[in-house]
């Protein structure tokens, strides 16, 4: 995500939205002062987060560089935003998708090649173009690991549309004999650099994506993992931890999280989980409800 960029956008969607819901001209000039500010805060990020392909063997070395004599067990793909790719952290080994690779491979016994196909800004529109891209060369994928949704919301992308574009992708994947794990969007409501009310905003738009990406996933034969209820408190906990310097990616320990409450799914999805049953996550995170901004006030006014 273009930290940037996003609050340009949202100060844009704010006017059409309150303008289509009658709001008043006070709390529009309020909300667009809001992203006005959060942008001066959060910085515009062009670089790109550091790469992780290749091989990755049980007793936990890698990458090694693929060859064509290279054997591989499993073949993990990433796809998705910034947040897929990585973008905060200073290494490889830092990355959400390197930390899956490297514990499927030492809890598997498997030999992993892996590949990231995330592409910082990418929204749902932009999904099927990353898979299409993988399949022109003749890859198909064992496992896919998609992160994608906040880009949607700041861009004012149709909640629907956004879910079932995220669907399509997933039902090419499986068709295609990928297990497919989604990590749906994240929530708005830990991101402090964004002041409120606008964080209170984007957060409502973010659930409502979230759970309309859950049911476009299963429908499609995917894996949701819901990152907003599971991740909310620990980053709510420890910001200073949590996020990167940008105070808006997630830094090397958030990312390491995201991997934790990927990992279950995965590890499900090709056969090595074993008989417990999976965790399950919260419908809705309380940690995030107690900080809304008018919880707060009506706590206050108790």
């Amino acid at each position: 995500m273009d930290g940037n960029r996003v609050l340009r956008d949202v100060g844009a969607s704010i006017a059409a939205t309150a303008a289509s819901a009658g709001a008043s001209w006070v709390a529009y000039n309020y909300l667009n002062n809001q992203a006005a500010e959060a942008r001066t805060v959060i910085p515009h990020r062009t670089d790109n987060a550091p790469a992780g392909d290749g091989i990755y063997l049980p007793d936990g070395t890698g990458p090694y560089r693929r060859t064509r004599d290279t054997r591989a067990d499993l073949y993990l793909v990433v796809f998705g935003d910034s947040t897929a790719a990585g973008l905060g952290v200073d290494s490889a080994e830092q990355t959400p998708g390197v930390q899956v690779a490297r514990r499927v491979a030492t809890e598997t016994g498997k030999v992993v090649r892996y590949a990231n196909k995330a592409i910082v800004g990418a929204t749902s529109k932009g999904l099927a173009a990353q898979i299409e891209a993988m399949f022109i060369t003749g890859e198909h994928p064992d496992v896919a690991v998609i992160l994608i949704g906040a880009n949607d919301v700041t861009a004012t992308n149709g909640i629907r549309s956004s879910a079932r574009r995220l669907g399509a992708a997933v039902r090419v994947l499986v068709d295609n004999g990928a297990k497919v794990v989604v990590g749906t969007c994240p929530d708005f409501g830990v991101i402090t650099a964004i002041p409120q009310p606008l964080r209170t905003v984007l957060r409502r738009w973010g659930l409502q994506l979230a759970a309309a990406q859950r049911g476009a996933v299963r429908a499609a034969g995917g894996r949701p993992v819901p990152m907003a209820d599971m991740l909310a408190k620990e980053f709510l906990a420890k910001p200073d931890h949590m996020f990167s310097p940008d105070r808006y990616h997630p830094s090397a320990a958030g990312y390491a999280l995201a991997a934790d409450i990927l990992m279950p799914e995965v590890l499900s999805a090709i056969g090595a989980w074993g008989p417990a049953p999976l965790p399950q996550p919260p419908e809705v995170s309380e940690t995030v409800e107690q900080n809304k901004l008018m919880s707060r006030v009506r706590r206050l006014l108790r």
